[in-house]
C-alpha cells in the first residue's frame, strides 16, 4: 500500500533515490556567486542608491526612500546574472501623474552616470540602464500602508522583498538550485512569453517545502489546483494549476502566469530527476540549428504537412507581444479546424526582424467534394429550404438522402490549407499590433520551402517543432 509523507513523496510501492549532495554541491560551484562578486554586486547596489538619493535632492524632490529589492537584495541571485532592481518610493498621497513625473525624472538624471538607458513600461512608466556591466530597473513605486492596499502593481514588491528576506536566510543555497533546475527544464520566468515560475514563487516553495529536495519531491505528486498558502489566510478560491497565495496580498495567486503545460513540465522533469539525478537536468546540452538536410530529412520521415506562417515582428515589448502571439496560434488552429484540417501541432517563435507561426497538419490538402448534410427530411420548412438552396446549384456534385436526412455532396471552398490561410488570416483574431504587421504583408510557406528561413535561432526552435 502507497503512502505519503508531509511533502508528498510516495513511500511503499514507488521510491525514488535521494540527491546526492555531491551533485548538488557541483551545481553551486557553478551557479553560486564567488565572494568577489557578491561584494562588487553590493558596492554597486550602495552606490547606486546613493546616487538615486543624491539626483533627487539635486532636483529638489524630498520625501523619497530608496529601496533595493529582488534576487540581488535576498542574495538568491544566479552568478552571472547581473541584475539590481531600485525601487524610488514616494508618499501613498503622491497623485499618479505627478509620481511618473518626478519619478522618471530622478531616474534619468541618475542615468546621467550610465552606458545606456531605456524608457519601459508597464502599468507605469520606469527606467532601464546598464550602470557598470549590470542590468538596473529604476522604477517608481507609492510607500503604501500594505500589499492589500496597493495603487500600483509594483507596490507589492518592497513586501515580498520583507517577507522573504526575513524567511529566507540559511535557505539562498536551496532556492539557486530550484531556479537552476527550472532553467534546465525551461520553466524559469514569469513573463509572459515563458508563463512559467518567477523568482519569487521559487522562493516562495521553498519558503513552504524548506529544500530544493523536498520542493522537488512534493511536485511529483502535484495536480491541477494545487494550493500552498504559507500563512494560512486566504478564503479566495482560484482556477489556475498552481495556486501560491500570496502571503503579503491574499487576494493575488503568485503563480498566476503560470500555464498548464509549464506545471505539468515541471513535474514531469521532477519525477525523472528523482528516477536519476543528473548533471543535464541543471545544464541541458545546447541544441543546435537544424541544417536544410535534417529538416528534409524530417520532413520525409513524418509525412505530414508543415505550414509557417511569416510575418514581421511588431516592435512592441515581448509582454505586449507573446500573448497576442499566442493568440493567433489559436485563431489559426480554429481557422483550419474550422474547415476540416487535422491539426496535430502548433508553435511560435518571434525574432528581431520576423515572426513565424508553425503548423504541422495530418495533410495540406483535402478532397475538393465535401459531405454537407442537412435537416431530416420531415422537418419540412428547414428541410425544404435546405433542398432548394442546393439542388441544382453551382459546385454541387450531387444530392441523396442518408440515415432520414438531405445530402448534398459540395465543392470544398478550400481545398488547400496554405490557400486558406493567405485568404482568411486577416479574418482571424490577432491582436492589435500583430494584426496590423499581419494586414501590411505576410507569407505563408509550407514543407521544403521551409529551408529558406535561416535564422539560427530560429532552426534551433524547428529542431524541438518538427
Amino acid at each position: 500500500m502507497q503512502s505519503r509523507n508531509k511533502y508528498g513523496a510516495v513511500s511503499g510501492m514507488e521510491t525514488h533515490k535521494g540527491i546526492p549532495e555531491d551533485l548538488k554541491q557541483e551545481v553551486l560551484k557553478i551557479i553560486k556567486p564567488s565572494e568577489a562578486e557578491r561584494i562588487k554586486l553590493m558596492d554597486i547596489q550602495a552606490e547606486l542608491a546613493s546616487e538615486v538619493k543624491a539626483a533627487a535632492d539635486r532636483l529638489g524632490i524630498p520625501d523619497i526612500l530608496v529601496e533595493i529589492v529582488g534576487s540581488a537584495a535576498r542574495g538568491t541571485w544566479l552568478s552571472g546574472i547581473h541584475d539590481i532592481d531600485i525601487f524610488i518610493s514616494f508618499p501613498e498621497e503622491t497623485p499618479r501623474k505627478e509620481l511618473e513625473t518626478l519619478g522618471m525624472a530622478i531616474a534619468r538624471e541618475t542615468a546621467k552616470l550610465a552606458e545606456y538607458a531605456e524608457d519601459r513600461h508597464a502599468e507605469h512608466p520606469y527606467l532601464n540602464i546598464v550602470f557598470r556591466g549590470f542590468d538596473v530597473d529604476l522604477v517608481p513605486c507609492f510607500r503604501v500602508a500594505s500589499a492589500s492596499c496597493i495603487k500600483s502593481a509594483v507596490d507589492r514588491t518592497p513586501f515580498h522583498n520583507d517577507f522573504v528576506k526575513a524567511r529566507i536566510k540559511g535557505h539562498e543555497d536551496e532556492v539557486l538550485l530550484l531556479k537552476q533546475f527550472m532553467y534546465g527544464c525551461g520553466v524559469y520566468g514569469s513573463e509572459l512569453k515563458t508563463q512559467g515560475f518567477s523568482g519569487y514563487l521559487t522562493e516562495l516553495l521553498i519558503i513552504h517545502y524548506s529544500s530544493f529536495e523536498n520542493t522537488v519531491r512534493a511536485a511529483c505528486s502535484w495536480k491541477p489546483g494545487e494550493k500552498i498558502d504559507i500563512v494560512q489566510h486566504s478564503e479566495i478560491g482560484h482556477k489556475e494549476p498552481l495556486v501560491v497565495v500570496d502571503p503579503t496580498d491574499p487576494r493575488r495567486n503568485v503563480a498566476a502566469v503560470l500555464s498548464l503545460d509549464k506545471f505539468c513540465t515541471f513535474i514531469d522533469c521532477c519525477r525523472e530527476f528523482l528516477k536519476n539525478p543528473e548533471l543535464r537536468f541543471f545544464f541541458p546540452a545546447c541544441l543546435l540549428p537544424l541544417e536544410g538536410s535534417e529538416i528534409l530529412e524530417r520532413l520525409e520521415s513524418r509525412k505530414s504537412a508543415q505550414l509557417a506562417v511569416v510575418f514581421k515582428t511588431p516592435d512592441v515589448v515581448e509582454d505586449v507581444l507573446y500573448p497576442q502571439l499566442y493568440k493567433m496560434e489559436q485563431a489559426v488552429a480554429a481557422l483550419l479546424k474550422d474547415y476540416e484540417f487535422s491539426v496535430i501541432k502548433t508553435g511560435v517563435w518571434s525574432g528581431k526582424d520576423e515572426t513565424v507561426i508553425m503548423l504541422e497538419l495530418i495533410s495540406g490538402t483535402l478532397p475538393n467534394v465535401k459531405k454537407h448534410i442537412g435537416p431530416p427530411v420531415w422537418v419540412k420548412e428547414h428541410a425544404q429550404k435546405f433542398k432548394e438552396k442546393y439542388e441544382g446549384a453551382e459546385d454541387v456534385f450531387e444530392g441523396y438522402i442518408e440515415n432520414g436526412k438531405y445530402v448534398f455532396e459540395i465543392r470544398r471552398k478550400y481545398p488547400m490549407a496554405k490557400g486558406l490561410l493567405e485568404n482568411q488570416l486577416v479574418n482571424c483574431s490577432l491582436g492589435k499590433q500583430v494584426h496590423q504587421s499581419v494586414n501590411e504583408g505576410f507569407e505563408v510557406i509550407e514543407n521544403a520551402e521551409i529551408c529558406k528561413l535561416t535564422d539560427f535561432d530560429f532552426r534551433v526552435f524547428l529542431r524541438k517543432c518538427i
